[in-house]
């Protein structure tokens, strides 16, 4: 991977990283909608592939709630017997997001940012 590209694989990163940081407690995001407020319209896909590599120290100094994404049904993307599906759902509960199965009501617990928001907090 040339410098170009690793640059810009980064900075989309960052972008995601830090458009996810911004997800309130207790609320939850869509891939395709983080891609949307991170500039990055059509690419929900290299939400979840920079949701995998979220370092282990968090991303500036701050955790990136990552279990906060999941996807446009309003369900979690992982397996239903999986180690991360389960730590995805119990991380979801601690926040009093309703988990029935792996499904959220996106209609009760979706983040839909105020104008402030998007004007001051977003970057892209």
């Amino acid at each position: 991977m040339s410098n170009i590209t690793k640059h810009s694989v980064n900075q989309h990163y960052a972008q995601i990283w830090q458009t996810v940081q911004l997800i309130p407690t207790g609320k939850v995001a869509c891939y395709g909608q983080i891609a949307d407020l991170a500039g990055l319209p059509g690419r929900a896909r290299l939400v979840g592939k920079a949701l995998g590599m979220v370092p282990e120290s968090g991303w500036q100094g701050q955790n990136v709630p990552w279990y906060r994404v999941i996807n446009s049904q309003g369900k979690i993307s992982f397996p239903t017997d999986s180690l991360n599906f389960d730590k995805q759902k119990q991380r979801l509960q601690t926040e009093q997001v309703v988990v029935i199965g792996a499904r959220v009501k996106l209609s009760e617990f979706q983040w839909q940012p105020d104008l402030a928001e998007i004007l001051y907090k977003l970057e892209f």
